[in-house]
């Protein structure tokens, strides 16, 4: 790459860097993965960045090649790790936790519990705010199986969460 083109990748990593990884968390639910699968997908599109004709596509670029990474890495078996809800050393809970990280980690919880795909789906689709034919162009796959992954998805999520949910409308 020339430096003018270097220069084009800088600005586009600075711009985009902090929500392609809150994208990556919603995604896997740790901000460590976050940081590697975000990683990963800049490290692609700067392999491409010569290759990539309409800049203006650069975000479903990232977006593309953050979803398949997500599903990538859940299908390596050193990933298949068993989550516990009791932690050691955890510190004393004095006073009341704010209402809204109360519902960012449980939703974080409950997404955690829903399959990769489906989970890829319900982050670009609703908190992406992409449409169904935008989450369909990203996943390479039919609107129509944006379709089903999403409400199967929204009901593993609702399943996930039931409990939790009625905790929440009870505080509420």
């Amino acid at each position: 790459m020339d430096q003018r083109e270097e220069q084009e990748f800088a600005e586009y990593f600075a711009a985009r860097r902090e929500a392609v990884r809150r994208m990556a968390y919603m995604m896997c639910g740790d901000w460590h993965r976050a940081d590697d699968l975000a990683q990963t997908a800049f490290i692609a599109l700067h392999r491409h960045w010569r290759k990539v004709r309409d800049k203006g596509a650069l975000d479903a670029y990232v977006r593309r090649t953050l979803s398949r990474a997500v599903i990538d890495e859940s299908r390596r078996p050193w990933r298949r790790e068993r989550f516990t809800d009791v932690l050691p050393d955890r510190p004393a809970e004095s006073g009341a936790v704010d209402d809204g990280i109360a519902t960012r980690q449980t939703l974080v919880a409950g997404l955690r519990e829903v399959p990769p795909k489906q989970r890829a789906v319900l982050v670009l689709r609703f908190l992406e705010g992409l449409d169904v034919a935008g989450v369909a162009e990203v996943m390479k796959c039919s609107e129509g199986t944006v379709k089903s992954q999403s409400a199967r998805g929204l009901e593993a999520l609702r399943e996930a969460l039931g409990g939790q949910l009625d905790d929440l409308r009870s505080t509420s």
